[in-house]
């Protein structure tokens, strides 16, 4: 036992006990140099690693394995903060790191990289896949042909899990005949944030919100995840996903899922994911006109964000210049069972919008009677970006001769909260869980086709009744027919 092993064992930091390698395909991409190495990095750091752990990069391209770990290095120490950086950690890490050139479309290499690995059948090892979701399918084969699929392997996927139901059905049927259920991981990030989580301690472990969280006493639930930035450099992806496919199908139902699910009988992966298919096997579908009424779809043209000119969606790089795909989505759903029956929720995601959010708003029903004839805030608002907080606005009474009341705001600030703890990035939370064999943060193969069952309908919607895009400004909140779909019900977002 080294001497860090040594110490966090005293002071009860828990250490993996098994050694273990984590291959991770794509690992010169954008996904592994800023966030999986980072990840892994800050993991070593905190001794949470085994000391015999190894972190391989594949990639086409032809490093040595002294150029990558210089590579890593470059991309580490800009996206780890300067104090959490030092060459005597960095130097431990970097000798876990190691790099081996393949192609993985290639049968042939997997033979060459299990030669590299050597025969250790005690070893747990872990298939990390940032590639392209098309590559899935050929990669898993060619583990199991190359005898690097055994009992101990694992394999974790990045969404987007297909691009409908029947391809994510074909990709789930392809992984599923190398690897079972519970070495599969599908990794939403969202799900590791804090916050999210905290969802679950909120909801289940206050008396205060447990007896209201019903359709008895909620109005209506908005789930907002908004990017100021564009599509950058991910033009050519995005065309063939749209906001519909890579945000709303994955992260906001997700996001939903916990606002709404029931509590499980236990805290493990299998009862809290049976919860979560079950909200979403109680959606109702959206379908034909019913994406008129229930749907706002919206392409971001010229604008100005942080007094910066920006392009049209259609102008930027690898996209057509008469482009259909959406670069934002707002919808209304609405889960048919007794708990949330007649409670909207409305869901939005959209890029180049005025400002950079990720928020759950929770609308409280009115009191019966307004005694003192003013409006009433009575809502919970859980924010996950820009900063983790989690607001409860009351009606107060203003300082003063008569009742006139004002919102005022219960305030947990996370950050604060918890200031002598760094907080955890949601990449270091997930990978721990994958090296733990911990699967409850990640989505279930059934999970995901009740996800792409109800997605499927409104992108038919659109197609079928020429539902094109409304544009709308860069920098501004969205399309102007977003507001019609509360306005029409007396609602309104919150801005």
């Amino acid at each position: 036992m080294d001497a860090l092993t040594a110490r966090l064992n005293r002071v009860g930091v828990p250490t993996l006990s098994i050694p273990c390698d984590m291959l991770v395909f794509g690992g010169t991409g954008d996904l592994a140099l800023h966030k999986l190495l980072p990840a892994l990095y800050h993991l070593h750091r905190a001794g949470r690693l085994h000391r015999d752990m190894r972190i391989i990069a594949l990639a086409r391209s032809a490093h040595s394995r002294t150029a990558f770990q210089a590579l890593a290095e470059r991309h580490c120490r800009a996206q780890v903060a300067r104090a959490d950086f030092d060459m005597q950690t960095w130097q431990g890490f970097a000798d876990r790191l190691d790099y081996f050139a393949m192609d993985a479309s290639q049968s042939a290499d997997f033979g060459r990289l299990a030669r590299h690995l050597g025969a250790a059948p005690e070893r747990v090892r872990i298939h990390y896949l940032a590639t392209a979701p098309d590559l899935f399918e050929d990669i898993a084969a060619y583990l199991h042909t190359a005898g690097l699929a055994g009992d101990n392997a694992r394999i974790v996927l990045e969404k987007p899990i297909g691009h409908s139901l029947e391809s994510a059905q074909a990709i789930n049927a392809a992984i599923g005949a190398v690897f079972d259920e519970s070495r599969v991981f599908r990794i939403d990030h969202y799900l590791g944030k804090e916050t999210v989580q905290n969802l679950m301690a909120l909801r289940f472990a206050n008396a205060l919100f447990e007896p209201i969280w019903r359709a008895g006493h909620i109005d209506h639930v908005q789930i907002s995840v908004c990017e100021s930035l564009g599509v950058e450099n991910r033009g050519a992806y995005y065309e063939k996903a749209g906001a519909m496919r890579d945000m709303v199908q994955n992260h906001l139902l997700q996001l939903l899922c916990l606002v709404a699910m029931e509590a499980p009988v236990r805290f493990d992966a299998e009862s809290v994911r049976n919860e979560k298919v079950k909200i979403l096997e109680a959606l109702k579908p959206i379908s034909g006109l019913d994406v008129r009424d229930k749907t706002v779809r919206g392409q971001y043209s010229a604008g100005r964000i942080g007094g910066h000119d920006v392009p049209a969606y259609y102008f930027e790089k690898n996209v057509d210049n008469d482009s259909d795909t959406e670069t934002f989505v707002a919808v209304q759903a609405e889960i048919d069972n007794w708990r949330w029956a007649g409670v909207p929720f409305y869901l939005r995601t959209g890029k180049r919008l005025a400002k950079k959010t990720s928020e759950i708003l929770i609308q409280f029903k009115p009191v019966p009677h307004q005694l003192f004839g003013e409006g009433e805030a009575n809502r919970l608002l859980i924010r996950l970006q820009p900063e983790e907080r989690i607001s409860l606005q009351l009606m107060s009474k203003s300082p003063g001769k008569g009742m006139h009341l004002q919102p005022v705001e219960l305030d947990l600030n996370l950050a604060d909260a918890f200031h002598k703890q760094r907080r955890w990035d949601a990449y270091e939370r997930l990978l721990l869980d994958v090296i733990e064999g911990d699967s409850t943060l990640f989505m279930r193969r059934d999970e995901v086709e009740a996800a792409w069952r109800w997605v499927d309908p409104i992108l038919q919607g659109w197609h079928q009744h020429y539902q094109s895009p409304r544009p709308y400004p860069a920098g501004s909140n969205g399309p102007e027919q977003l507001q019609h779909l509360l306005e029409r019900h007396g609602r309104q977002w919150m801005e």
